[in-house]
């Protein structure tokens, strides 16, 4: 495993129907979103994740944390938590969970500046979220306001 501060990292954006990917390195502390994965009830298409692990060798993943705006814990939360520890259990790396709250909000207006049309089921911002969430840990990895 590579030493902290040089380790690849796949993050994920949770979600019932779709869970987005992004892909970054701590050394240049960037993210880029990858392809989103569908999802039955928040059961993803392991296939499909063992072959992103597969071809990304990651060191790390970091799983974003739907707290309520207050902090506190939601059914969201539990299952993120929960397809986290299966990350963990299937590849036998270690799973961060960061604090996501905003990501969506803002990946949808990032999304519209560069001109989506504003029907998220179709057209999904969450590898976006994705991105926003890897980014927000490698600021908080350096000590920054994530």
């Amino acid at each position: 495993m590579a030493a902290s501060g040089s380790r690849l990292v796949l993050a994920f954006d949770f979600g019932t129907r779709r869970i987005g990917v992004s892909v970054g390195n701590e050394l240049l502390r960037s993210a880029r979103e990858l392809e989103p994965f569908a999802a039955r009830d928040g059961v993803p298409d392991w296939d499909a994740i063992s072959a992103l692990v597969k071809e990304w060798q990651p060191d790390l993943f970091v799983v974003g944390l739907p707290l309520n705006m207050d902090g506190s814990e939601s059914e969201m939360s539990t299952r993120a938590r929960k397809f986290g520890k299966r990350l963990y259990g299937r590849y036998g790396k270690p799973c961060e969970m960061f604090d996501e709250r905003g990501t969506t909000r803002e990946a949808k207006a990032i999304a519209r500046e560069q001109g989506h049309g504003g029907n998220y089921r179709k057209e999904s911002v969450d590898g976006i979220a994705a991105v926003l969430i890897l980014e927000g840990w490698f600021a908080q990895q350096e000590g920054l306001p994530s």
